[in-house]
């Protein structure tokens, strides 16, 4: 057993350490050294280190699948796909290498791709539960639902104690209390064995086996035991992000000052952004507006953080050139998801938070902000799990609360600063009004009016959202008040939100 085996990680960095000092072409100790630094967090070293040990034996194809790893928690998608791709080269039977290049590929919203590779490395290993679960996945996105439950129930039989697959599989049917799942779950979440990362997939999958069986009290105990853990293992701090909004507004007048004015190219897509605190109906949103012909809907995109979000934040000076940097930058990575068409909707909800950049560099461009019953939006938050980094504040429902409001006094700022180009849609009357406030919407993007935008169960477009189920259905109104049969057990903790 090695030191890294007994969890000795420093140890274990020492001894790799002084294994590339006694022998500095050693590509194994590089490799060793890589997996020690990324058990410790330490990313940008493990990177290097596993780069040397590249450098020193091209052909390592399980040092390309590594630093592929560490790519990809690095948000670097692209590389990391490269990365992937080039230990499959090396190693085709390497079925790790075909899965995780399959995580790669759905994060760049390339679905199909991701499915060959997920169905690649299943051929390679018959057993492969974790590629079996990632291919659900990517089914569900797809709207392919019977496929991906079925691939989740797979991923269970090969591995019963697959907590994440229980957790998906749970959110995609509905429980009775003689369900096998749920005893299985429940003999799960009595294994002192589990880790706690386990633990909290399996409380989530209990709270809505509970909520379905009616046992609500139950229910509400594993949301809060899941939330709890969830927290704890992201070490999550609120207080980062109120100082991130205050950077937001203290940013935004050297911004204004300067703002572009441009004439607008005919060959630049129109973006429309749509905008809001997640959980609040975006993507029923964009499901309507990319229903349209002359619309694509490009899903949850990262390029304004990715390109802009030092400027926004005053980290990079604002001026002309910085300005026009993010502008091109943004426009090029959108015309190239446009599949040739003059509108383009980017349903990022949190680029609530850059839209003083966005005005002001991107005038042309259409915003959509959705609002919907405040509690209700809080509650979506904390009865779900995400794998998104952006929403650590989701686990506790004071921190969901003081995020709720950082978001609305942010937007009560840009409402003051450019209150004309936010088009404010009310999810609920959109529910119960759906064609006025449809044909309203699409008259304001200045479309012309095609009936399949309300139709929006009918887009067959991918959605890789937690929404992703709901929007295949119709229409329903009352999914806002689901929250209050919870509201004995909440202890006031969400009443001070107008409700």
């Amino acid at each position: 057993m090695t030191l890294q085996d007994l969890n000795r990680l420093e140890e274990a960095e020492a001894s790799h350490r002084q294994a590339t000092m006694l022998k500095s072409d050693f590509a194994e100790a590089y490799y060793n050294l890589g997996n020690t630094l990324r058990e410790l967090g330490r990313l940008v070293e493990s990177e290097a280190s596993y780069t040397q040990a590249i450098v020193l034996n091209s052909e390592y194809a399980e040092a390309y699948n590594n630093l592929g790893n560490i790519l990809q928690q690095l948000g670097r998608f692209e590389e990391a796909e490269a990365s992937y791709r080039q230990a499959t080269v090396l190693q085709s039977d390497y079925a790790e290498a075909h899965n995780n290049l399959g995580v790669t590929l759905r994060e760049l919203e390339r679905l199909e791709e991701a499915e060959t590779s997920y169905r690649e490395a299943i051929r390679l290993k018959f057993d492969f539960a974790e590629a079996y679960s990632n291919l659900g996945v990517t089914l569900q996105e797809l709207g392919r639902l019977e496929e991906a439950e079925a691939k989740y129930r797979q991923a269970i039989t090969l591995k019963p104690d697959y907590a994440e697959a229980h957790r998906l599989l749970a959110l995609m049917k509905t429980f009775d209390i003689q369900d096998e799942q749920y005893s299985i779950m429940r003999e799960l979440y009595s294994d002192e064995k589990i880790s706690e990362e386990q633990l909290c997939h399996i409380n989530f999958g209990l709270a809505k086996a509970s909520e379905d069986i009616g046992n609500i009290e139950q229910a509400f105990k594993h949301y809060c035991e899941g939330n709890a853990l969830c927290k704890k293992l992201l070490n999550y701090d609120i207080s980062e992000d109120i100082e991130f909004f205050k950077e937001l507004k203290t940013s935004y007048p050297q911004i204004q000052k300067s703002a572009l004015e441009i004439e607008i190219l005919a060959n630049n897509p129109m973006p429309i952004f749509i905008i809001g605190m997640p959980r609040s109906g975006t993507t029923l949103v964009e499901q309507i507006i990319s229903s349209h012909s002359q619309v694509t809907g490009a899903g949850e995109l990262d390029f304004v953080a990715q390109f802009g979000e030092a400027i926004a934040r005053g980290l990079t000076l604002a001026n002309t050139n910085t300005m026009l940097n993010f502008r091109e930058n943004y426009l090029q990575k959108l015309k190239t998801l446009s599949n040739g068409k003059p509108f383009v909707t980017d349903k990022m909800p949190q680029n609530f938070r850059y839209l003083g950049l966005l005005v002001s560099s991107i005038p042309e461009a259409k915003i959509v902000h959705v609002k919907r019953s405040p509690p209700a939006v809080c509650w979506a938050h904390y009865k779900l799990y995400f794998s998104s980094k952006m929403l650590n504040y989701s686990y506790e429902l004071d921190d969901i609360a003081q995020y709720y409001r950082l978001y609305e006094n942010l937007m009560n700022f840009w409402t003051e600063s450019f209150a004309n180009r936010i088009y404010d849609l009310d999810y609920e009357l959109l529910t119960v009004n759906q064609a006025e406030e449809t044909t309203n919407l699409i008259h304001h993007l200045g479309l012309d009016w095609e009936e399949e935008c309300l139709l929006p169960q009918n887009n067959v477009r991918s959605v890789s959202t937690a929404s992703n189920m709901q929007v295949r259905k119709k229409l329903y109104q009352g999914s806002s008040q689901d929250w209050k049969k919870f509201k004995p057990f909440l202890n006031g903790r969400l009443d001070f939100i107008d409700l």
